[in-house]
């Protein structure tokens, strides 16, 4: 039975004349593409004005394109679907940049549209006039400058595939001001053009039971996995997997709630800030089962002693991954979620028998149990202990986004995050001033859930200009801003690296720096800069504040900033500095 809303959609597409921005539009709403985060320029007004006409898009428009690129991450890394943002030619382009590479290293599915001048102004230096397709090449998975109004509707169904299938990344679709204006007919069913582009390669059975052979000959197993769990919607195969195997699990900050943080097998994270646990049973382990991941420094360390002594499996989708950072045996290029499955059914069919690892789980259980993330009580409010408010305020159900810095190492360490799509933050890129405009876009995708940015005065001060955003559409985010009035981690490597000697690190005036202890050094005035917005905010310093503080936040209906005054001594413990072993990790 067909329905009245598929046959007005059926009338809808008859092929009539149609501007090309128009078309565009249309496309984005066949791409099932609900929110588009664009901030308006001379070369994009034509899609802007087609934006406005009757449409099932709702457009928001951020204060900065970076804040429109990094609230369109939000959204993809809350969802899983492509984030859409979209800017204007020259600057407003070249301001979406950091966005875009900030997704190819993390792997988001982003579609970035930008306007770009009349195409017989390309290569002239014309007012506006940026090359982003070039610019953006060695950032994207694909990149597209529609030379043809009557392409739109392939491009835009081809740029959406490549965004969300396979190792999901950007696409960059550069539009020229006269393919907006161009009227015609377009065939929005077009095929796509994608010779060669294999998204979801399947393992052998023989690869697979190869590793089930390797688990039952070991003794000192991980399973070591990462973003591509949470980004192949394969958290639920990851656990039926580590209950079949009984291997602990340690997990990455781009892997953190892949795998639930409380189950018993669970070490939580690893890396340079990561547990001990973690860090030592890779370190030690004799089978490295690596899921999604890609090696990076900061989980490695020095690549020469990254588990030394371990035969090393890696399962991932992308194939380039194989042996980029660290050489191992055992490659294997499959889809995530498809290979976890199969092996399950492997282990059932031929009859899988778990190895005893009763004396390396009371090792790694030990250490887990010995160095758990802790921090000193202070007679003042630190960090660690207002993010551990947090979590038992929201009972470990809220989606946390932060900035980057300290902050970003302590919600790791003291949120808890049990399911996928939690944690959002920038970690390849390590992009400051992410957290804000990320918790607009998460909240827009996920309205019924508690949103917090959990942030640092350094790097939200980056994108403050979106608590505007916030607050024009209404868009109810809270903002747990730990204030130190110094780049916290820069200030870390400076004691531990430099003496202590500071070098442009303190955000106030170093002869009045404002402190629990000195509350009238405070830089900048959060509370006035908030009152400036609109937005609700409160200041706390006293210990006996922080849980009625945090309450208030969690409780009031709109945006909410809670400026919590924290020491600046502090350092993120563990540690492994760089070029150092997990064995070499600063537990204090």
């Amino acid at each position: 039975m067909t329905t009245k809303a598929a046959t007005d959609q059926s009338k809808a597409d008859v092929a009539t004349p149609m501007r090309g921005a128009d078309v565009l539009v249309r496309c984005l709403e066949r791409e099932g593409v609900d929110v588009v985060f664009a901030y308006p320029g001379g070369a994009s007004m034509e899609i802007h004005q087609a934006l406005t006409r009757p449409s099932r898009i709702r457009t928001i428009l951020p204060r900065h394109e970076q804040g429109c690129g990094f609230m369109a991450h939000g959204y993809a890394r809350a969802t899983g679907k492509p984030g859409v943002c979209m800017a204007t030619s020259g600057p407003g382009a070249t301001n979406l940049v950091t966005c875009i590479a900030d997704a190819f290293m993390d792997s988001i599915p982003l579609v970035a549209i930008t306007g770009q001048v009349f195409q017989h102004f390309i290569g002239k230096t014309a007012f506006q006039e940026t090359d982003v397709f070039g610019i953006t090449l060695p950032i994207v998975k694909h990149s597209y400058l529609v030379l043809r109004a009557e392409d739109l509707p392939r491009i835009v169904k081809e740029a959406f595939h490549l965004a969300r299938t396979g190792r999901p990344g950007p696409v960059v679709i550069d539009i020229p001001k006269d393919v907006q204006q161009k009227v015609f007919e377009p065939q929005l069913d077009q095929e796509m053009e994608l010779p060669g582009y294999e998204p979801a390669p399947q393992a052998s059975d023989n690869e697979l039971i190869e590793v089930l052979n390797l688990i039952q000959g070991c003794k000192r197993p991980v399973l070591y996995t990462g973003g591509g769990i949470v980004s192949g919607d394969a958290d639920r195969e990851l656990r039926a997997f580590a209950d079949l195997t009984g291997i602990p699990v340690a997990t990455t900050l781009m892997g953190l709630g892949g795998f639930p943080e409380d189950h018993p097998q669970s070490l939580r994270w690893f890396g340079m800030h990561g547990t001990v646990a973690g860090n030592w049973a890779v370190c030690e382990s004799d089978l490295l089962i690596a899921l999604g991941v890609r090696f990076d420094d900061r989980i490695t360390g020095a690549i020469a002693k990254f588990a030394p002594d371990a035969t090393v499996v890696h399962i991932d989708i992308d194939k380039s991954e194989h042996h980029k950072n660290k050489v191992v045996p055992y490659p294997v290029h499959s889809e995530i979620k498809y290979a976890l499955q199969r092996l399950c059914k492997l282990a059932e069919e031929h009859g899988f028998e778990k190895p005893d690892l009763s004396e390396w789980n009371r090792k790694v259980y030990g250490w887990r149990d010995e160095y758990p993330f802790s921090y000193e009580n202070s007679k003042h409010i630190t960090s660690q202990e207002a993010i551990q408010v947090l979590y038992e305020e929201t009972q470990g159900e809220a989606i946390v986004t932060t900035g980057v810095g300290q902050h970003q190492m302590w919600a790791a360490q003291f949120y808890r995050f049990h399911q996928p799509r939690s944690y959002i933050s920038s970690l390849g890129l390590g992009t400051m001033g992410f957290g804000l405009p990320a918790a607009l876009g998460a909240k827009i995708a996920h309205p019924d859930r508690t949103v917090i940015d959990v942030d640092g005065d350094g790097s939200f001060l980056m994108n403050v200009q979106e608590l505007a955003t916030a607050v024009r559409e209404n868009i109810p985010v809270k903002i747990l801003l730990l204030d130190n009035q110094h780049l916290g981690m820069v200030v870390q490597w400076e004691d531990i690296l430099y003496e202590g000697v500071r070098a442009q690190t303190i955000l106030c005036d170093p002869e009045n720096i404002g402190s629990p202890d000195n509350e009238a050094g405070l830089y900048p005035d959060w509370v006035t800069i908030c009152e400036g917005f609109g937005v609700k905010s409160r200041r706390v310093i006293r210990k006996d504040e922080i849980r009625e503080a945090v309450r208030e936040m969690l409780e009031f209906d709109g945006p909410y900033l809670l400026n919590v005054i924290v020491p600046y001594t502090e350092h993120v413990m563990p540690f492994i500095q760089a070029g150092s072993s997990a064995k070499e990790i600063l537990i204090r």
